[in-house]
């Protein structure tokens, strides 16, 4: 006669690869929304976006900050962070061992800032292929140190505080900027007036 036995514990039971991919991904999505959208709303308020946006040659390549697509495009970011959470997902260790907040923030500064694939602006090949004055080069690199080093820590913090209260704030803060990004492409397109 064989006895079978439950081990009901929970603590013992390891997420399986789907599960920690899907926690990994809503992670990653919510504090990328949430932090584009705070360097943005910054960079707009002390960088003057409105204005450098409609002169000299950004107008030419930058859409105005009341574009229809502008105004939806923090929303629109649930895509580059699912994007970004599946990059990211085989260095989930990393990310999350000590320091890897640092790690992250690196890496994302590398390759996603500095050593781009082509020539955009702050890059590496920008500086060099580009007639865009130095600047328009210069101009981001608050934006992007901001962004970086915010999501690298939330990140990294998630983790290693864990706690219900993270999933709360972020489904509650990422509510706010879709519903907020949803009116204002509302306003925008003339459906709502001010």
């Amino acid at each position: 006669m064989s006895i079978l036995i439950i081990n009901n514990d929970k603590n013992n039971m390891k997420p399986n690869k789907r599960s920690e991919l899907s926690i990994f991904i809503w992670r990653v999505t919510s504090i990328h929304i949430i932090v584009y959208f705070i360097a943005g709303i910054l960079a707009l308020l002390v960088l003057n976006y409105k204005e450098q946006y409609v002169s000299g040659i950004m107008s030419s390549i930058m859409r105005p900050i009341d574009s229809p697509l502008v105004v939806l495009g923090p929303a629109l970011q649930v895509f580059r962070g699912i994007i970004i959470a599946i990059v990211l997902f085989p260095f989930k260790d990393i990310i999350i061992s000590k320091n890897g907040w640092v790690k992250l923030l690196l890496l994302i500064l590398g390759l996603s800032y500095i050593s781009t694939i082509g020539p955009v602006f702050g890059s590496f090949d920008g500086y060099i292929y580009t007639k865009v004055p130095l600047q328009y080069h210069l101009f981001s690199i608050p934006e992007t140190l901001l962004y970086t080093s915010l999501f690298s820590f939330l990140l990294y913090l998630w983790y290693n505080k864990e706690n219900k209260v993270w999933n709360i704030i972020t489904f509650i803060l990422c509510s706010l900027i879709a519903i907020m990004n949803f009116l204002g492409y509302l306003s925008s397109i003339g459906l709502i007036k001010h």
